[in-house]
């Protein structure tokens, strides 16, 4: 979804400067042709153009300012008998009256909105799950990238089952704001009671739209990409959403074409696609401010060239370089949509001592180690 633009912080300081040329420029105007060329209406504009990113305050000093050099103009040209120069001085007083109210009531929706975004980032941080850390078995590592500052927030989310089976879901909830988060809230939820207790992926994501359903609205829908491993393969489910990408051992990577189901929400058609991997693979989950982050000529971010060197290092070392990649791509490092990803790692087997490896689970991995998200 589309995010309105924002004026950048640069632009803020830039303005001022505009407005303080403007009026310098037809003062001296004012100066150098005949007394009988009067410009004194357009010192107006000053205060027009400061109250569009400025306070109510600063825009009644341009107001001020402009009042004060129509009072001059007339002292200078002496057309103060004139009845003309008193309408142009009226004409100026009511302009800047009214770019102080439009500042003053552009400065209490941006607070209002700065509220409401506040109360909405605080519940999204808090319906992001903090999983189990673990040193052995199944490597996770997750990121949570928000918009630009001025955005809404957005239904980003994922989660992990590791109850008989080790699942993570990585989702994304139409819509922006509380609503979106709320609904996110249900979405993790029917992950989490179906996820523990479903035979087959295909049926989490069937008991999950048969919980959701009831709660969406008609245009209310969350994709997502649902994944089960084992030490010998993964399975994957999508509902709708952008597919995983797996970066092999050797450095090869490509995306894991998987059947697009309908999203959450809107139908219940799920397959299941069953894709070997060993030891030292990595698969990145995301949503789809990484696949949608463009650049200012309004170029997507070429995702599989940005995932081609994170088969290397420690996967917090590489969704942190992923991050980064993806702020140098947009414009000032502003996303257009909340990203959130998660890198899931097949570890390399570490030889363990014959009573220990007697404890080991043979078929599913019971622990991970997850990084809490940033901003």
């Amino acid at each position: 979804m589309e995010r309105a633009a924002a004026w950048p912080p640069r632009a803020r300081t830039f303005v001022p400067y505009l407005a303080a040329l403007w009026l310098v420029f037809w003062a001296a105007f004012n100066i150098a042709v005949p007394s009988t060329i009067a410009p004194d209406t357009l010192f107006a504009l000053a205060p027009l153009i400061v109250c569009a990113v400025m306070s109510w305050r600063v825009t009644a000093m341009f107001a001020a300012a402009a009042v004060a050099l129509v009072v001059w103009s007339g002292q200078w040209n002496h057309t103060w008998p004139e009845p003309q120069q008193w309408i142009r001085l009226v004409d100026v007083v009511l302009v800047g009256a009214a770019a102080v109210g439009i500042a003053y009531v552009r400065v209490r929706r941006e607070q209002q909105l700065a509220r409401v975004t506040t109360i909405a980032e605080t519940a999204q941080r808090i319906i992001l799950p903090s999983l189990p850390a673990g040193a052995d078995g199944l490597h996770m590592a997750a990121r949570y990238l928000s918009a630009a500052e001025d955005a809404v927030v957005g239904g980003d989310l994922y989660d992990c089952c590791l109850e008989g089976y080790t699942r993570v879901l990585v989702g994304d909830m139409r819509g922006k704001g509380l609503a979106a988060v709320e609904q996110a809230a249900r979405v993790i939820r029917s992950f989490r009671q179906a996820a523990a207790a479903k035979p087959h992926l295909s049926d989490v994501a069937s008991s999950m739209h048969a919980y959701l359903e009831p709660f969406f609205g008609p245009e209310e829908f969350a994709t997502a990409l649902l994944v089960e491993c084992s030490p010998e393969s993964i399975t994957l489910t999508s509902a709708g959403h952008p597919p995983a990408i797996l970066i092999r051992r050797d450095g090869a990577v490509r995306f894991l074409e998987v059947p697009a189901g309908l999203p959450l929400g809107i139908g219940d058609d799920f397959t299941e696609t069953t894709v070997a991997w060993g030891t030292g693979d990595r698969l990145l989950l995301y949503t789809d401010g990484l696949s949608e982050a463009r650049n200012a000529d309004g170029e997507f971010l070429q995702v599989l060239d940005a995932c081609a060197r994170l088969g290397s290092g420690t996967i917090e070392d590489a969704l942190a370089a992923l991050l980064d990649k993806v702020r140098r791509h947009v414009p000032d490092g502003n996303l257009g949509d909340d990203l959130a990803v998660v890198m899931l790692e097949h570890p390399p087997a570490v030889s363990a001592l014959p009573d220990q490896a007697s404890r080991q689970q043979p078929a599913h991995w019971s622990s991970a180690t997850l990084i809490a998200p940033q901003r």
